[in-house]
């Protein structure tokens, strides 16, 4: 199974997470543009279909990749 790099998975969870707490105290229309175009990307790298399993199935595989001593890139 083909899985993202985990610096591009945790780019996307920090993304994800920011956005949507800005949706929630002030939203705007290119706010929740953005954090729906950073969540197809996260469902799409994943394999999921919904924000919050896909954030489930990032972070196991960043955990995953950490037990295999994958380097993170900043």
């Amino acid at each position: 199974m083909i899985t993202a790099h985990p610096s591009l998975l945790r780019d996307l969870i920090e993304r994800c997470e920011t956005l949507s707490g800005c949706v929630a105290t002030h939203p705007s229309a290119d706010t929740v543009r953005r954090l729906e175009d950073a969540a197809y990307t996260l469902c799409v790298v994943t394999g999921t279909r919904e924000l919050d399993t896909a954030l489930f199935v990032a972070r196991r595989q960043m955990a995953a990749a950490m037990r295999r001593h994958q380097p993170l890139h900043p």
